[in-house]
């Protein structure tokens, strides 16, 4: 199926559940406001725990976007995803039909799968009750029941994938979607990721490796990009989608034109299971890429304003992934705008890219900048413009969306305002 000449791919639908809310317009709200979703967990007692605090989603009824059978038979992670995928069919406005279900098709990521189900299921073997595991045990845990559910609830027949790739399977879902479209010929993708992990046994493994804040007095507080006083990210949980569409077949059918996606990257830092290189090699050369890709449509860098980054709020993360955007954008790196949503939501890990993809459309939609909150005394060595604390107006012709995973695995997605590349 694949065509002659790469075709242009439009963002047509918008959907979200996240700890800043469920639905696009209220997470969108509380992220402008820069109101922290961090609070002690609530999911269970962390007591024993070093971290005990994580972003939840706390306004999520599945009830309202499947039946009581299915809500009862899946896991958070799955009804986190069919939720975001209904919501951003229904902005779209596209209607499945029978012509066009094999040429629309899901493409998700996600990092661990249904991990509370498995704790669940794994106490009650040791229990010594096997007869007792859920007959729905296996499609529950596996990750890519999150792209199958969605398949399976919306009709979609095109293709049904997705990534592992640690925090960056939400972006490169979406850029392996994109590729369909603008390369192999389908007409329309739901794309972006989902996590649901805020278990005893995440935050313990996390704590194993020093990875989480352990700032459980002040919550609010302990999510804080590119901050010297920062120590670990915060876990968060949610769905990110959004409907890419080829262009032409979207303008035809009088859609609303979100933002049009121009480039996507990805790379190996081909160095260490869990920290990056200093030298930030893997996140540049997938900035590198996703620009190259999105040359045809005469993108420059300076075209840039914006880079929603990966941001996690870890030592090395923030101090790696400022140095790579210094040598992708040389002497543009300084009048870019440049924030971590993480601040406010936590770090979704595999629908990180996702829900972020979200947040940077909605940027350009809007015209505003979400800041990075407690951000008070800036790292030295993070010394570009994160929009501290407030947000900020600007009018926004192209923005870039990082993420990069354990495993030394990156990701990079641009995205341009409607008409504004031809």
């Amino acid at each position: 199926m694949r065509t002659t000449n790469p075709r242009r791919v439009a963002v047509t639908g918008l959907g979200l559940v996240t700890p800043a809310g469920t639905g696009v317009e209220k997470a969108w709200s509380n992220v402008l406001e820069g109101k922290s979703c961090v609070a002690r967990i609530g999911k269970f007692d962390p007591v024993n725990l070093k971290t005990g605090i994580a972003a939840e989603v706390k306004d999520f009824n599945a009830e309202e976007y499947m039946d009581k059978k299915s809500a009862r038979r899946l896991d958070s992670f799955i009804k986190f995803a069919v939720a975001a995928s209904k919501m951003a069919l229904s902005d779209s406005g596209l209607a499945v039909t029978p012509e066009l279900s094999p040429k629309m098709g899901v493409s998700l990521g996600c990092g661990l799968g249904g991990l509370r189900t498995m704790e669940e299921n794994h106490k009650i073997l040791l229990e010594g009750r096997p007869d007792r595991v859920s007959a729905f045990f296996i499609p529950m845990l596996i990750g890519n029941m999150s792209s199958g559910q969605v398949g399976i609830e919306l009709g979609l027949r095109g293709p049904n994938i997705l990534c592992a790739t640690a925090c960056a399977a939400g972006t490169h879902a979406i850029g392996i979607a994109f590729q369909n479209i603008r390369d192999n010929g389908y007409e329309a993708m739901l794309a972006g990721g989902t996590e649901a992990v805020i278990t005893p046994l995440a935050v313990a493994g996390f704590n194993a490796i020093k990875a989480l804040s352990t700032r459980n007095d002040e919550p609010e507080k302990a999510s804080r990009p590119f901050d010297r006083d920062r120590d670990g990210f915060v876990v968060g949980e949610g769905s990110g989608v959004i409907l890419l569409e080829e262009m032409e077949r979207a303008r035809a059918r009088g859609a609303k034109i979100r933002a049009e996606v121009l480039g996507f990257g990805a790379s190996g830092d081909a160095f260490h299971i869990t920290a990056p290189p200093e030298d930030g090699i893997g996140a540049r050369l997938a900035m590198e890429a996703a620009l190259d890709d999105a040359r045809s449509l005469n993108l420059s860098p300076s075209d840039i304003g914006y880079v929603n980054a990966h941001g996690t709020s870890t030592e090395l993360n923030d101090r790696m992934e400022t140095l790579a955007i210094k040598d992708v954008f040389k002497g543009h790196a300084r009048d870019l705008a440049v924030s971590s949503t993480k601040s406010m939501t936590g770090h979704l890990l595999g629908a990180a890219g996702g829900v972020e993809a979200v947040f940077s459309i909605l940027a350009i939609r809007d015209g505003i900048l979400p800041p990075t909150i407690n951000l008070d005394n800036p790292d030295p060595a993070c010394d570009l413009d994160y929009v501290p604390n407030v947000k900020r107006h600007k009018a926004l012709k192209a923005v870039m969306s990082n993420s990069f995973g354990f495993g030394g695995t990156n990701g990079a997605v641009i995205f341009g305002a409607p008409d504004a590349f031809g």
